[in-house]
């Protein structure tokens, strides 16, 4: 079960208001929060919620049952922090960000990791971008700097890009970002399977088969320890090995049960990954589209 406890941080009404009719509601700073799971996250938890706070004004942390003082590093942040008593898993710490935040009513959603490697600065560009495709998850995709990333997690991304691709029925770039804009209608599914970083995949592929809702990626840089940087990272909670066999295995007992497979490959073929890009430099990925596209 469950504990959740709320700290005494400001809990803020959303300010959204209904949309004009036909027209959806513009994004900004106001009515979207971000949410920000954590689980044994001191090192770098204030400096990634300062950050956020910077760019949005609701911020959302679910401390995952943290033991090294994770909350006590934020607690006079004026934040909303819940927090699960034992170890619950990202699945359920995402789970329970969102239901926060559609029961305040913000129009999106914006996740990004505790360890500091999603920089808040990226958050405008997200934002940006969810209003040129309203509707869209919008992912952080890590596309710049991509020689930063160690060999087998760029692999194992690769690997993972492919496998969720047979649950959406489209190519993603970066489908293994954390760091996304989830519009409103995408948080507001129920039962959503899978735990952990499983769920991460699972939502993409859910928000696909249940409202036909797609993905764009916007690049941004990769953000990986390194004897070129002084930025101190933790040790990943996410185990490739381990993740992506599970990630795997799930998405490949769903593409049996739904059948189609040669329709399904055929759909992922017709359908490369959407890129976000002014600059044009990751055109050759997939469907190029231009900041100026309304």
């Amino acid at each position: 079960m469950t504990d959740l406890a709320s700290s005494p941080g400001r809990d803020r009404a959303s300010p959204a208001t209904a949309p004009e009719r036909g027209r959806p509601a513009r994004l900004d700073r106001g009515n979207i929060a971000v949410v920000i799971p954590a689980l044994n996250e001191a090192l770098r938890i204030r400096e990634v919620v300062e950050g956020a706070l910077a760019q949005c004004a609701n911020v959302i942390v679910i401390d995952d049952g943290s033991d090294d003082g994770t909350g006590e590093r934020i607690a006079d942040l004026p934040v909303t922090v819940l927090r699960h008593a034992q170890r619950q898993g990202k699945g359920a710490s995402l789970r329970d960000g969102f239901a926060e935040a559609q029961r305040r009513g913000f129009l999106a959603v914006i996740t990004m990791d505790g360890d500091g490697q999603h920089s808040a600065d990226d958050i405008p560009r997200l934002i940006d971008s969810g209003n040129r495709h309203p509707g869209h998850i919008v992912i952080g995709a890590r596309l710049r700097k991509r020689a930063a990333q160690p060999t087998y997690r760029r692999l194992a991304n690769n690997f993972g890009d492919w496998g969720v691709a047979w649950g959406t029925g489209y190519q993603v770039a970066d489908s293994q970002s954390g760091q996304r804009l989830y519009p409103a209608e995408v948080i507001a599914l129920r039962d959503v399977p899978g735990e952990d970083f499983v769920f991460e995949a699972q939502i993409l592929m859910s928000a696909a088969q249940q409202l036909g809702t797609r993905c764009v990626s916007v690049p941004i840089e990769s953000r990986y320890s390194s004897d070129a940087s002084d930025e101190q990272f933790r040790a990943s909670h996410f185990k490739p090995l381990r993740d992506f066999s599970r990630i795997t295995s799930h998405i490949v007992l769903q593409c049996l049960r739904r059948g189609g497979v040669p329709d399904v490959y055929r759909s992922i073929r017709a359908n490369p990954p959407l890129i976000d890009d002014p600059t044009g430099e990751f055109a050759t990925m997939g469907d190029k589209i231009h900041a100026n596209t309304r």
